[in-house]
């Protein structure tokens, strides 16, 4: 596979704010607000789905990323959507950026329409807009980049969030940004493993930032989660959840390779085994 040129974090949202003016344009936003309020609102509790013991995990969807190019082929959303039900999923992340991830709001609908787990809404949301938007397509949780947005922006949209019954997934990469995170009143801090300016990618970026997560906010790593064996060292440092998406949409049956990623942690953590099982 040809390897992508690198397309930083600044480029990507210059193309979301015109991508969001022109949604401005075809969707007014009291018309959204309109179709927030008339939503199926059937609880589906993303912090509670993750929140149990052990290690959850979200299991992600997305045909391409910008590191990766085209990652899936064949996008048969309601299959693998409900074949991570099926294999353990907690929850299901979906890509809804349109140019860089290929994806839409039409593909949270049909997951979410699909299956009984909350669904995560993964994007560059810059604009309250966005949540609206966001509820309105029936998302139950919604992706906040500390490192896209200002304290203010930041703040008011997890304000929001909650306004709209949405969970807020807020997205962090360095230490500097948990703090942001935690002052602008997170309750659920991912930690994002691929830096955004370089798409480079380093688990143990979440290892180092995992103790500077508040014991009362619910912890999450996400990006570069390939083995059992990531899993087990990411429960061990005591997150509450992993975020999967290359690893899984790679493989032929996303599905089965979720299921055999979560049997062989539990197979690594049980009494008298050393390691993953290979």
């Amino acid at each position: 596979m040809a390897e992508q040129p690198v397309i930083g974090l600044g480029e990507i949202l210059e193309s979301r704010r015109r991508q969001i003016a022109r949604a401005r344009q075809l969707v007014p936003l009291e018309t959204l607000k309109r179709i927030a309020q008339e939503r199926d609102r059937t609880s589906r509790d993303f912090a509670r789905a993750i929140s149990g013991p052990g290690l959850r995990v979200i299991a992600e969807m997305k045909r391409a990323s910008p590191t990766r190019g085209l990652i899936c082929r064949n996008y048969r959303r309601r299959e693998i959507a409900r074949s991570y039900e099926a294999a353990g999923a907690a929850a299901i992340s979906v890509l809804t950026e349109e140019l860089y991830f290929r994806g839409s709001l039409d593909d949270l609908k049909v997951v979410r329409g699909s299956v009984k787990l909350p669904v995560l809404r993964k994007d560059f949301i810059l604009d309250p807009y966005q949540m609206h938007e966001s509820a309105a397509a029936g998302a139950d949780a919604a992706l906040l980049i500390v490192a896209a947005l200002g304290d203010r922006d930041l703040r008011a949209l997890i304000g929001l969030a909650e306004e709209l019954q949405l969970a807020a997934l807020v997205e962090v990469h360095t230490e500097q940004e948990v703090a942001r995170a935690v002052d602008a009143g997170a309750r659920i801090i991912g930690i994002n493993n691929r830096n955004l300016k370089t798409m480079a990618v380093r688990i143990e970026t979440s290892l180092e930032l995992r103790k500077k997560i508040p014991a009362d906010c619910l912890a999450v790593a996400e990006s570069g989660i390939k083995t059992a064996e990531d899993l087990r060292r990411l429960k061990d440092a005591g997150f509450n959840a992993a975020l999967i998406g290359e690893r899984l949409m790679s493989a032929q049956d996303p599905g089965g390779e979720l299921g055999r990623m979560l049997e062989a942690m539990i197979s690594a953590a049980a009494p008298g085994k050393g390691g993953e099982q290979r």
